[in-house]
């Protein structure tokens, strides 16, 4: 059997620090900006010509924090309740053979050898082994489906205190981005795994950017913050 040696031509640089609470799918979090940012030898800003005529792109990535996984050829999506087993190559799991995703992500606008797109649902640092345009008439085929996510999952309500906006705000303003938005959309998914039992009593974290956020379920069907704050080493998730 062949074998074949890939190299990241870019890497991503994203506010998610950690793969707890990463949206599911590309385009959950749309207000998520991501900064894609091409290496040696392929940063040359000739290689991104053309894509300011383009609105949406394909990012090919790596699972560098997962591993590829030759074992198992079944896993437990979360949308058959995580318990559930079926084929690998009928999910997206990102426990796969050779640790290889893809994203579909919008052109927000080209800088040099950089790229900003958003919604992307990529850890921090994740190494990019190609971009592709996303071309309509080609990737969208009439009749397409699939029964086992027919459609977006439904959002959690997501509560916000008097105090845990004032929060968002003031870190929204150093960051330079909404950041009471892009935590709303990235909560509402619920990022729970998917096995996991109603606990009203538990406090559950993630980093997001330089921020500690913290939540708790006060029913099933609902999220309320708790608190966001710069994060320091000693502040860790609780999930």
């Amino acid at each position: 059997m062949s074998s074949y040696t890939i190299t990241p031509v870019a890497y991503a640089r994203s506010p998610f620090r950690e793969k707890f609470a990463i949206p599911r799918q590309p385009g959950l979090a749309p207000s998520v900006r991501t900064r894609i940012e091409l290496t040696p030898p392929f940063d040359d800003p000739c290689a991104l010509e053309g894509l300011n005529d383009i609105t949406h792109i394909w990012l090919l990535f790596l699972f560098h924090q997962v591993g590829s996984r030759n074992d198992s050829l079944r896993v437990r999506p979360p949308r058959l309740g995580g318990n559930e087993k079926t084929g690998v190559f009928s999910t997206r799991s990102t426990h796969r053979p050779n640790g290889i995703g893809q994203s579909l992500v919008k052109v927000e606008s080209v800088e040099g050898s950089c790229l900003w797109v958003s919604g992307a649902d990529l850890l921090d640092g994740t190494p990019i082994i190609d971009i592709k345009p996303f071309v309509p008439y080609a990737d969208i085929p009439v009749n397409a489906g699939n029964r086992m996510a027919p459609a977006a999952p439904e959002w959690l309500e997501v509560i916000w205190t008097e105090a845990t906006e004032t929060e968002a705000r003031e870190q929204g303003q150093r960051l330079r981005e909404n950041v009471m938005q892009i935590v709303t959309e990235c909560l509402q998914q619920d990022p729970r795994p998917a096995y996991q039992k109603h606990d009203e009593s538990r406090v559950y974290g993630v980093r997001l950017w330089d921020l500690q956020v913290r939540w708790r379920y006060p029913t099933p069907d609902s999220i309320q913050l708790v608190s966001i704050s710069e994060a320091s080493d000693d502040t860790l998730p609780d999930a």
